[in-house]
């Protein structure tokens, strides 16, 4: 039996549907779900979010948020409840790049906790996009 996976922003659901299994990297480390897996609440971390369906996989970058487990009888449930979040797909490269080297630059003109967040969270998009 799959998993049934939602993966919602409070602006729009980013994706839904069948899945194989989840990966995603909590503040603790990363987590992989499967059908059957024990309910589980985790606080995710800025980083990668990996759908595998249908013998392919997509993957999200996900600025924070949560990821919940509910499994009843041979149904299991995947809420990922995140802050921000962007299909690979969806971002913009070069905007990404240019983001990113603009908070470099503020870093060093002052080392600040919020510019080194945003900067993680720019990187997070840059890597995926790469691949």
């Amino acid at each position: 039996m799959p998993l049934e996976v939602h993966v919602v922003t409070p602006e729009r659901e980013v994706w839904s549907g069948p899945a194989e299994m989840v990966i995603a990297r909590g503040v603790e480390g990363e987590v992989g779900i499967l059908a059957g897996h024990a309910p589980l609440l985790i606080r995710l971390a800025v980083g990668v979010l990996r759908v595998r369906h249908d013998g392919s996989q997509d993957a999200a970058v996900v600025d924070g948020g949560f990821l919940h487990v509910t499994s009843e009888g041979d149904r299991t449930r995947v809420d990922v409840l995140a802050t921000h979040a962007e299909m690979a797909s969806e971002i913009d490269l070069r905007a990404a790049e240019s983001r990113v080297a603009e908070l470099e630059e503020r870093l060093r003109q002052h080392d600040d906790a919020g510019v080194r967040s945003e900067l993680a969270k720019a990187l997070a998009r840059v890597n995926l996009r790469r691949g």
